[in-house]
């Protein structure tokens, strides 16, 4: 049984690894989106992909996904202990938004698509779900 101390520990260990994995992936579906966009527009320079990032709608789907990090990254301010309740939101969060589904929302669609067209996307995003704790319905 682990002291409070240690379950905070693991629990940071847990979700650094899990925020690492979660760049992974964001990276590649960032990755698979450019393929696509090149494949009408032509080669897009690293600047030219942020941009198209942060402003182009054929990337927007992934700004959840940019959010759900940035939410993670918030969870531990310096000198702070995280609570259970957060934790459990984040893991939430993160399996409700990495739930492919052909008739969801718009990230859930194109979600599907990319794990459908991406074998790579398929292996992060099952790094990714090992790292969340068995859902307990």
């Amino acid at each position: 049984m682990l002291n409070p101390s240690q379950y905070q520990m693991s629990q940071h260990q847990r979700l650094s690894q899990l925020r690492i994995k979660l760049l992974h992936l964001h990276k590649l579906l960032l990755e698979t989106e450019r393929l696509t966009y090149e494949q009408v527009r032509g080669h897009v320079s690293g600047g030219e992909l942020l941009q198209l990032a942060i402003g182009h709608e054929q990337f927007a789907w992934l700004h959840r996904l940019s959010e759900l990090i940035i939410q993670s990254d918030e969870l531990f301010p310096a000198d702070e202990s995280v609570t259970p309740e957060a934790i459990e939101a984040i893991d939430s969060d993160i399996r409700t938004l990495l739930s492919p589904d052909e008739s969801g929302d718009e990230f859930a669609m194109k979600y599907n698509t990319a794990l459908q067209r991406h074998p790579d996307a398929v292996l992060a995003h099952a790094d990714v779900m090992m790292l969340l704790p068995s859902d307990s319905i």
